[in-house]
């Protein structure tokens, strides 16, 4: 099949730079030893008291000092989710030498971060202070709207692009990588900085997850509770972090001398219509957006070698993602690796689709897979290769990332080695 490029035209999109923050590590080098020695990050929960709630576990950032990218003075203004989300975009704008390039010019630097829940834990704080004293931070709105990310990183590093956040559930980074990716390929931008953060890891939000029964209760079993495709899976594991890819275009890249990861040439969104929570049937909203970015890197199913796949461990939610791939590739669905990467980092919510492009894109780097952990009895109705419990060796030329939300969002991206 003839070589096209993102949106079948327009300029190609590589990836030069990636940071992240994540429960398996505070940058991309420790997360990637983590995850492929299949480390989960699940733990009872320190930041609070969970004692009184049905779920009393969580995949945490821990003991990540901030400071190491942010003035202790500027920390006040925001909200953990933007401290987390910063520190991976600092990483990642270090690694792609945008700060000490000749050729990077500001107004040509986009910033698309997003983040599917903002700053919760920020709003259950100030809301508490307020009954109790009266009285409320000033910083209260600029520390908690979910744009306040991008802004952030837009306002300290200079960059004078478009700055704006996505939210679209668990879709959300994924959406704002393949916004950003297009807004490249049509030559409005040069580079973007791409991703997002979350952190909601808070009593309102662990129980607002607990009560509609989509988390696991194993607490006194952490980290056995993420278990995507297991026939004994019970829910999600709340996971919180941020993940940031350089975007840019190969002629600036080139230009810059920069060193390319990988490129992304393709990208789908759609939408279930179908409920709010619930996955359609079959995975059919899934299945179509998958297609879709296959059809906008004009790239045939046969050429996949990889998924990432959204893979929450839900009951419905983990069959539903496995009979939309069979439904894409056929009875080649069997020998296609997939794996999810939410067994290890539990899910990042409006972060997921950030850190599993990233994990995409380095699975294409080393060839290699990770595992999906806790597969201890794998679902009849899940018929895929998951990459069980072991990380596997393997040839790979394209990798998918699968990101779904609430609200029945879908985003699909599509990477390719370099």
């Amino acid at each position: 099949m003839s070589k096209r490029t993102l949106a079948n035209s327009g300029k190609r999109v590589v990836v030069t730079g990636m940071g992240c923050v994540s429960p398996l590590g505070h940058n991309v080098e420790d997360t990637w030893a983590s995850l492929l020695e299949g480390r989960s990050g699940a733990a009872t929960i320190t930041g609070f008291d969970p004692s009184k709630l049905d779920v009393t576990f969580a995949c945490e950032v821990k003991g990540f000092d901030p400071t190491l990218y942010i003035p202790k003075k500027d920390q006040r203004r925001m909200d953990r989710f933007i401290l987390l989300g910063f520190s991976a975009a600092s990483q990642a704008i270090a690694q792609a030498k945008l700060t000490t390039s000749d050729h990077v010019n500001p107004e040509r630097v986009a910033v698309y971060l997003a983040s599917g829940m903002g700053g919760l834990p920020g709003i259950e704080a100030q809301h508490s202070d307020m009954l109790q004293k009266g009285r409320i931070s000033p910083f209260f709105i600029p520390q908690v709207i979910p744009n306040m990310l991008a802004g952030q990183v837009s306002i300290q590093f200079g960059f004078k692009g478009p700055n704006f956040s996505i939210a679209s559930a668990c879709s959300s980074s994924a959406h704002a990588i393949g916004e950003a990716a297009r807004l490249i390929e049509r030559g409005d931008a040069d580079i973007a900085i791409a991703g997002g953060a979350e952190a909601a890891i808070s009593p309102l939000g662990i129980a607002g997850f607990a009560t509609m029964k989509a988390l696991s209760t194993r607490n006194e079993a952490p980290e056995k509770g993420s278990r995507p495709f297991d026939r004994d899976r019970d829910g999600f594991v709340m996971g919180e972090g941020g993940a940031v890819l350089v975007l840019e275009s190969l002629e600036s890249a080139e230009k810059r001398g920069a060193t390319i990861i990988a490129e992304i040439v393709g990208y789908g969104s759609n939408s279930d219509a179908y409920h709010m929570t619930s996955p359609s049937e079959g995975g059919e909203g899934g299945a179509r957006c998958v297609q879709l970015a296959l059809q906008d890197a004009g790239l045939d199913a046969s050429e996949v070698d990889v998924v990432n796949m959204h893979g929450t461990s839900t009951p419905q939610g983990d069959v539903a993602e496995s009979l939309g791939l069979m439904s894409v590739f056929g009875e080649r669905a069997k020998k296609i690796h997939c794996t999810s990467s939410k067994s290890m980092t539990g899910h990042l919510l409006g972060g997921a689709g950030a850190i599993e492009a990233l994990f995409s894109a380095l699975y294409l780097k080393h060839q290699v897979v990770s595992p999906t952990i806790n597969l201890d009895n794998q679902d009849e109705r899940c018929l895929l290769n998951y990459t069980p419990n072991r990380a596997q060796s393997a040839k790979l030329r394209v990798a998918v990332s699968n990101s779904f939300g609430f609200g029945g969002t879908n985003a699909t991206l599509v990477l390719r080695a370099i």
